[in-house]
């Protein structure tokens, strides 16, 4: 875990598998992703009815765009998870895939179940909010 962040659990609110915030502390510079989608390098969606493989294949994109800031999954403060679905286990489904890639950085997380999302056949997409260490000018 990023060294500088804080994961904030509570002994007097439910045991969850997420922390109930973080702390970044001062000097570090956040970075707001724009929602990781499960499309491939030539903007198709990925496994049109497969809610896990699109919850992998939105990590594996969230990765990406992280490493171009100089970031990792560890650095990340909040994720908001969308799920396109009105049907509780499909959200359970890509909570869990999403949830076991992130290891022991049980992140800050919103878990919404959406009517639709951006993408034809869209099921799933990750709003993520990381911080790292302040560049230096």
């Amino acid at each position: 875990m990023n060294k500088g962040i804080s994961l904030i659990h509570s002994a007097n609110l439910a045991r969850t598998d997420y922390a109930y915030a973080s702390r970044v502390p001062s000097g570090m510079d956040l970075l707001y992703l724009a929602g990781a989608c499960p499309l491939n390098k030539d903007g198709k969606i990925l496994y049109p009815n497969d809610y896990e493989l699109q919850a992998e294949a939105c990590v594996n994109n969230l990765k990406e765009a992280l490493k171009e800031c100089g970031a990792s999954l560890d650095d990340v403060v909040y994720t908001r998870v969308l799920v396109a679905s009105q049907n509780r286990s499909d959200l359970v489904t890509a909570w869990g895939t999403i949830r076991s890639e992130f290891g022991d950085h049980d992140v800050p997380s919103t878990l919404s179940g959406v009517t639709v999302l951006g993408y034809s056949n869209q099921l799933v997409e990750i709003e993520a909010v990381a911080a790292i260490e302040e560049f230096s000018k």
